[in-house]
């Protein structure tokens, strides 16, 4: 704490800033709705103010530039009053806490001290000069991140500043009202950083600008590189960085980046409802925010079911026993791959060569062009020319060659039986399109006059008409001309690649393989692998590890449909992508960069991709030199205690380092059998409620014993349990049960292991899962079994935690 002195003087300098604010906020407010009201009055009067005359150019010009100059006031209007609205909403959000950080800095060269208030937006008074408090993201202000007390200095456009920092100071500021003052030292003081963790958990994720480390702001700032890596412990703040990082990049460079030019791939879309929040507190817009399997389904769904990466790991955690399994799992793998990445590159070269498939393109039962001509064609064009451009020559081919056969189409039988069965509206308009012909464009009057001299057939009468012969060419071409729409529609969408059979063919047998790809190596069990794989395409269904390969190829073949809008791309739980994911991404937004989020710890699908060390594909997709590398090993999310229990589930997490916040240890409570267990889980969850816990996690390996253990709580008599599944649309607060796969980025205060028993975790590969979900919590670990604990558990020091007597 600080001497009484100082409380009075920082006492006195909220007064008055708050001041300030409330004065700065009553001056914008009418501003404010002035502003809107002349955009609406504009709106209102912009036909009213400008006289439309096309007569001659001089009046088509005047015409022309009344519309510009109206336009350009109403835009201006606009512009100044989004940008007083948003002056007016970062006053209103800094009212209440002003700034949390003080540094006094004394930059070399000058005679004076000045003192540096940081806050979630800028304040400056009234003289337009002076900074009374600077938004945390302007460069003055990183030193309060990155700096104790001493040597200190930041970077600016014009170059480095350095100089001495006299003071470190930070504040806890609740409705305008100053509650605590720390001096702190090192880093972000511990005091305030412990106050804000042992807060319970929120049902949407909070901005934490006020307590960044000095590890997470050199994420955050990083603008050098085109991707950047964070392989971080579960709790470190990954997450939370990214997001303070969006709100850094659009306050950095406001003038040519705008929200929805970055995008974030959630895990799922329960977690775009927890991190929703987060740029709005600090004064931003929210990003675009999806998932990679809606990007599938965007692609892909319109020809196959595609199986989301939830169904994929229900097979993989609760199948093991079924056949085929294990020739699954290798499929997994493999298709996850560099090596099945480099096979397709491979396959799409030799298929300039040769084996391309394509479909007939079929009219009323025959074929007009046949899949041998259209290969014949495509395969006559110069082998040096890139596929994707051939695919291009060889559509518009096609499109030629249907605009020949439609001319000679509207000879055949069936085009003069459609003729006897056209309604008056055809007619009429055939009768139209003659007269324009003649000159006649007063189509209201001679419409209502053709159809009074409709006989009851609905055909004009022999003598109506002076150009007979016209009327039925003409009659005879739109009948086509629709007829063909389909075939040239689809001709335009290279729907006569069969996408499918080009996959299919990948899968016919080991020799078949080799030969397509170069000689790239298979896996074990690869005769199983194709057979699994034909039959789930043969139903027009591809497994999740195939989607994206899939698609791949697709682009590989077709062409890349990129867009270029996008500037920033994030992925969290970024472990849980394959190769050919980020090469998608990559190809599919070529100008954007990538941040990629991640603990290998927590690598629970099979796809999982290493991100961190020599042994990382991803560092190789910009290439090295492109790449920044971050490591975060301080937990902040748990207490010491369950960090210890935690990290001592895998073998190389030693590196891991607890937050010093101290709490209970995990307690582990067994039972005699599933109801009994049930009775304990309903009696403890009582009991942290009444303590007042209002998120708890009940959490399960799979969605059939999430629904199994609630409705046994249910039945227990346990109040506001709620069963989350992967079509939850939100995070709420409550008590959730809910499997560990859906549990991902999220966190609770107190989480309860429905099951930790050796017959539900005791596959190695299900280690991590185990450790995902016992991380998940911040305050309190229970874990309940009704038999033998899971053998990850017995592995651990005992004095790791406590046993329910």
């Amino acid at each position: 704490m600080i001497s009484a002195e100082d409380w009075k003087q920082e006492q006195e300098r909220l007064e008055l800033v708050t001041e300030k604010l409330q004065a700065r906020i009553a001056e914008l407010a009418p501003e404010v709705e002035g502003l809107h009201n002349q955009a609406v009055d504009i709106r209102k009067q912009f036909w009213e103010e400008v006289t439309v005359n096309t007569s001659t150019d001089e009046d088509f010009e005047e015409t022309f530039y009344s519309i510009r100059q109206q336009e350009a006031l109403l835009s201006e209007r606009e512009r100044s009053h989004r940008q007083r609205v948003q002056q007016w909403k970062n006053m209103k959000r800094l009212l209440a806490s002003p700034y949390f950080g003080r540094i006094d800095f004394h930059e070399d060269g000058l005679s004076s001290t000045e003192q540096v208030y940081i806050g979630v937006s800028s304040f400056v008074d009234s003289d337009g000069m002076s900074f009374l408090v600077y938004d945390w993201r302007t460069p003055i202000a990183s030193m309060y991140y990155d700096y104790s007390p001493g040597a200190a200095g930041y970077d600016t456009p014009d170059g480095a500043i350095s100089g001495t920092m006299k003071l470190k100071r930070q504040y806890q500021i609740r409705d305008a009202v100053l509650q605590n003052v720390f001096d702190t030292s090192v880093t972000i003081g511990d005091e305030l950083l412990q106050q804000v963790l042992g807060k319970g958990a929120d049902n949407q994720m909070k901005s934490i600008v006020a307590t960044i480390q000095k590890e997470q702001n050199a994420i955050i700032r990083d603008d050098k590189n085109r991707m950047l890596i964070v392989q971080g412990a579960a709790g470190s703040g990954k997450t939370s960085a990214a997001l303070q990082r969006v709100a850094y990049l659009l306050y950095k460079h406001r003038e040519r980046l705008k929200a929805d030019q970055i995008v974030l791939f959630s895990p799922n879309p329960m977690f775009n409802s927890y991190v929703s929040t987060v740029l709005p507190e600090l004064g931003e817009e929210n990003m675009q925010q999806t998932t990679f399997q809606e990007y599938l389904d965007h692609w892909l769904g319109g020809t196959f079911r595609v199986e989301d990466p939830f169904d994929q790991i229900e097979y993989v955690l609760t199948e093991a026993s079924t056949g085929g399994y294990e020739a699954r799992i290798k499929g997994m793998e493999y298709k996850a791959s560099a090596d099945f990445l480099q096979a397709l590159q491979n396959y799409a070269q030799w298929l300039e060569q040769q084996g391309m498939r394509f479909t007939s393109i079929r009219f009323r039962d025959r074929d007009l062009i046949t899949a041998k001509q259209i290969e014949s064609t495509f395969y006559s064009y110069d082998p040096s020319i890139r596929m994707t451009n051939r695919i291009i020559m060889l559509q518009e081919w096609l499109l030629r060659e249907l605009a020949l056969l439609e001319s000679k189409e509207r000879e055949a039988l069936w085009v003069q039986e459609e003729l006897d069965y056209l309604d008056k509206d055809q007619y009429a308009e055939a009768y139209h399109a003659l007269h324009k012909e003649r000159g006649v464009f007063d189509f209201a009057e001679q419409y209502e006059e053709v159809r009074e001299r409709l006989d009851g057939k609905g055909r004009p009468d022999e003598g109506d008409f002076d150009y007979a012969e016209r009327e039925e060419e003409l009659l005879r071409r739109m009948i086509v001309k629709e007829q063909f729409k389909p075939l040239k529609r689809s001709v335009k969408r290279l729907l006569f690649i069969d996408m499918a059979q080009l996959f299919v063919q990948l899968f016919q047998d080991e020799e078949a393989f080799k030969k397509m790809t170069n000689g790239a190596e298979m896996p074990s069990l690869w005769p199983e692998i194709c057979e699994q794989t034909k039959e789930k395409l043969g139903r027009l269904e591809l497994f999740y590890e195939d989607a994206t390969p899939y698609l791949y190829l697709k682009e590989l073949i077709e062409g890349v449909r990129t867009n270029t809008e996008i500037r920033h791309i994030f992925v969290d739980e970024g472990q849980d992508y394959s190769m050919f994911q980020y090469e998608f991404l990559k190809k599919m937004f070529p100008r954007a960069r990538m941040t990629v989020l991640g603990d290998f710890g927590q690598a629970i699908f099979a796809q999982a991709t290493e991100l961190y060390g020599e042994e990382s594909p991803l560092i190789w997709l910009y290439g090295e030199s492109e790449t920044s590398l971050f490591r975060l090993v301080r937990s902040y999310r748990s207490t010491r205690e369950i960090v210890e229990f935690t990290r001592s589930l895998l073998p190389n997490a030693k590196e891991i380092i607890p937050f010093e916040r101290s709490g209970r240890k995990p307690l582990l409570s067994k039972a005699d059998d599933g109801e009994k267990r049930a009775a304990r889980i309903a009696e403890h969850l009582a009991a942290l409620q009444a303590e007042g816990f209002d998120s708890i996690g009940v959490i399960t390996k799979t969605a059939a014993e999430s629904k199994e253990a609630y409705n046994l709580l249910k039945a227990q008599g346990c109040q506001g349990l709620k069963l989350v599944t992967k079509s939850t649309p939100t995070f709420e607060k409550g008590t959730l049960v809910i499997p560990v796969y859906l549990a991902k980025g999220v966190e609770f205060d107190a989480v309860l292991i429905y099951d930790a028993s050796s017959q539900t975790y005791h596959r190695e590969s299900e280690r991590k899962l185990f450790y995902t979900a016992c991380t998940r919590a911040m305050h309190r670990l229970l874990l309940y079994t009704a038999g033998e604990w899971t053998p990850f558990i017995q592995a651990l020091d005992e004095s790791l935690y406590e046993i329910e007597q």
